[in-house]
């Protein structure tokens, strides 16, 4: 994962490089950390080894079908959710600026391994401080922009979830977590509030989009306004809030091995209640959780409704890192029933109904409709004539991604970068598909990359379709915004997804092309135009945003292979990786 703060609302401001990771056996079974906010420390008697050796397989039966792509989720442990980075033993006193204890890539210590400390590392590092918010003298987030190029400044100065997850996983490589479990049990207050929009009032489970701390000197109270949704541009609820605080809290329960923050009672009911909204019986006939148009990072209108390839993979990667984190007591194990049916769903209708590749681009083609009884092929009833003409031009003979979205004679064959790359890292796409996804990345290298990563969308949207879809939105404008604009802030995603593939090189590649404009360019939060060439129209330029990764192994050709450095294998500490701004050092425990 990559050191990564804000530039402002949906990306981050500053990217830092810093790996490093410990094997399990470094992980205290328990935590001598004092509670925060006046949350009480329950005492854990589970090591982290006991929630990760959990086999899906004896839960789940794997799907049925004769297809290579039906690998049931359980094919996978359990090591591969989420965060477990600590620093290396004898490299517990390195510090970076400001901070408390740093591990490798950091300017500290880079400086102390005899490496010239990259100024772009010391320049993120540097603007991820001052982005930090303060709650009573505590470190609760970081807001989405530092210098803002205008005084209105909207909803910018507040701490979004979505927004903070990246400079959480940040502190949490650099050794300083309190600010991540200020930030989640803060942010588990606030979901305890009552939560109205005019008259309506919203599920308990939901989890703020944004919050603001007020400080007042005079009377010296600080005071936090939250935002569910009733004051965000289209009164619209984030749906992946949720998913994201439970992903984050499996992150620090990872990276500290402090179990005893997820068993507390508090952090218990926050999951389950965040779950009962998901997991809650209607009138649906599949899986996926049905949303709003901008209920996640697209939070403006963009034609996602119904189900969003984002939201669902995000849905399926909270799913098992709460899995991973309920207890087995009565009320745990109701829900972890359910989970458990839930995955096997949802990963079957997924790979199933998301996947696009030449082969069923070309089923799709010679659909039949109006089929009729349960041995349809045509499940959905999708017109082959509604399929756009870009998609037999964009899609190579090898290669494949996951679709935007699949309900009722709709499918939307955009690509959507998030949504893959967390299908990737969640394992809801099975190997073969992992590597499909890096395969078309390379071989749409130019409409996906060009010169600046990475497309959060593509194709655009223009013309009439745009005005139908958008309603006339100035802002996602064709090829800008969150309408084919390029997001630098995305680059983290794919670098995660290429190491677990055994792909480096392409994230190698990306961020090589990203560093020659960073800088110079005054670190935009995205960029406009097919390729990515010019700065976002309507942006605040000024902002660092800084990115530094670098796969070389010193130029011994000693790259790492597939086997030897898997992301999640990093993640849950199997192996540990010390990434330097000039250099990458593998290590086998």
């Amino acid at each position: 994962m990559c050191n990564v703060t804000k530039s402002r609302k949906g990306t981050k401001l500053a990217y830092t490089l810093k790996r490093c990771a410990i094997s399990p056996e470094r992980c205290a079974e328990g935590s001598d950390m004092d509670g925060i906010m006046g949350m009480r420390k329950v005492a854990s008697h589970c090591s982290l080894a006991d929630v990760d050796d959990l086999d899906l397989a004896r839960l789940l039966d794997k799907p049925k079908l004769n297809i290579e792509r039906q690998r049931s989720f359980d094919d996978r442990s359990f090591s591969e959710l989420s965060i477990n980075i600590r620093a290396v033993d004898g490299f517990d006193s390195m510090y970076s600026p400001g901070g408390i204890r740093s591990g490798f890539g950091t300017p500290a210590s880079s400086a102390r391994n005899s490496f010239e400390p990259h100024p772009m590392v010391a320049e993120a590092w540097e603007a991820l401080r001052r982005s930090l918010v303060y709650f009573r003298g505590q470190p609760v987030g970081t807001i989405a922009a530092v210098d803002h190029a205008s005084e209105e400044v909207l909803n910018y100065d507040q701490v979004f979830v979505r927004d903070f997850v990246p400079s959480a996983l940040a502190f949490l490589i650099n050794g300083e977590p309190e600010i991540v479990k200020n930030f989640l049990l803060k942010t588990l207050l606030l979901q305890g509030w009552e939560k109205r929009v005019d008259r309506f009032k919203l599920g308990e489970g939901v989890m703020p989009a944004s919050f603001k701390v007020l400080h007042d000197p005079l009377r010296k109270v600080d005071t936090v306004i939250a935002d569910f949704g009733e004051s965000a541009i289209g009164r619209v609820a984030p749906v992946d809030s949720g998913f994201w605080w439970i992903i984050l809290l499996r992150a620090y329960t990872k990276s500290t091995g402090d179990l005893s923050l997820a068993e507390t009672p508090e952090c218990q009911k926050g999951m389950r209640l965040i779950l009962a909204l998901c997991l809650s019986e209607g009138f649906d006939t599949f899986p996926t959780l049905l949303c709003a148009d901008g209920c996640s990072m697209i939070d403006r209108r963009m034609g996602i409704y119904g189900y969003p390839i984002e939201i669902q993979a995000l849905f399926f990667m909270a799913l098992r890192c709460a899995l991973a984190m309920l207890k087995h007591d009565a009320e745990g194990k109701e829900f972890i029933e359910r989970i458990v049916k839930r995955l096997h769903a949802l990963s079957y209708h997924m790979r199933n109904y998301f996947w696009l590749d030449f082969q069923q681009l070309n089923v799709i083609y010679r659909y039949k409709t109006e089929e009729y009884s349960h041995t349809a092929v045509n499940k959905f009833n999708v017109i082959p004539d509604s399929i756009p003409e870009w998609v037999f031009d964009f899609m190579p003979t090898r290669g494949g991604y996951f679709i935007g979205n699949v309900s009722p004679a709709r499918m939307d064959f955009r690509w959507f970068a998030l949504g893959n790359c967390f299908a990737i890292l969640s394992s809801l796409a099975t190997p073969e598909q992992s590597m499909a996804i890096m395969d078309l990345i390379e071989a749409r290298w130019d409409e996906l990359v060009g010169e600046m990563p990475l497309k959060i969308t593509y194709p655009a949207i223009e013309g009439h379709e745009w005005r139908i879809v958008t309603g006339c939105d100035p802002k996602n404008t064709r090829w800008s915004y969150h309408n084919g604009g390029s997001w630098p802030v995305l680059l983290w995603m794919l670098t995660a997804a290429c190491i677990k593939t055994g792909r480096p090189q392409i994230a190698r590649r990306a961020i090589e092309v990203a560093e020659i404009r960073l800088l110079k360019d005054g670190w935009p939060e995205y960029y406009d135009g097919t390729l990515g060439r010019l700065s976002g129209g309507q942006d605040d330029v000024g902002g660092p945003l800084t990115f530094r990764y670098d796969f070389s192994g010193g130029g011994q050709g000693n790259e790492a292979s597939h086997e030897e450095i898997q992301f999640m294998d990093l993640l849950s500490g199997k192996k540990a990786v010390v990434f330097f701004p000039e250099k990458l050092i593998l290590t086998q425990y």
